[in-house]
């Protein structure tokens, strides 16, 4: 026992490379897909869903909502954006994500403000699932319910 505890200790010493390419894939991918949940925020704003259909997710989407209803396909889920950008403008906060190779998702807080400032706003804990395709990311699927993450649980669980 004591000499595998050895091993790993002078194979961490020794090859700090390889969790820094880990890193620098988990920078890489987030800072890749924190301007693509610039791109959906910026449309809702602009009230315009086409940005979102077509630089956000692919052709085959799937996207399930709060109450178990699945939409695939950029066909499907144009409609809904249509109108869903219409009347609210949103925030995604990323609380934890992972990434291997071509492959990665990531757990946010999808905060929804409706443009009349007579109504409340709401947010949803969402999952988003991404895929590279050369070279860029790409939303394949989301899922969602009400509510929100406890950001500090999750920094505290160092997850």
């Amino acid at each position: 026992m004591k000499s595998t505890k050895f091993f790993i200790a002078i194979w961490l010493l020794f090859c700090p490379h390889l969790f820094a390419a880990d890193a620098a894939e988990l920078a890489s991918f987030k800072a890749a897909i924190e301007a693509k949940y610039t791109i959906k925020e910026a449309a809702f704003a602009a009230a315009d869903a086409t940005p979102i259909i077509n630089n956000f997710y692919t052709v085959d989407v799937i996207a399930t909502d709060n109450e178990g209803k699945t939409l695939m396909g950029r066909a499907e889920i144009q409609p809904l954006y249509e109108e869903l950008v219409q009347g609210f403008n949103v925030q995604v906060e990323s609380v934890h994500t992972y990434v291997n190779g071509d492959a990665g998702w990531d757990w946010a807080n999808f905060h929804v403000v409706p443009k009349d400032p007579n109504t409340e706003g709401f947010s949803f804990k969402i999952l988003f699932l991404w895929e590279n395709i050369d070279g860029e990311w790409w939303c394949k699927g989301d899922i969602y319910v009400l509510g929100a993450f406890d950001v500090e649980k999750i920094d505290r669980a160092q997850l």
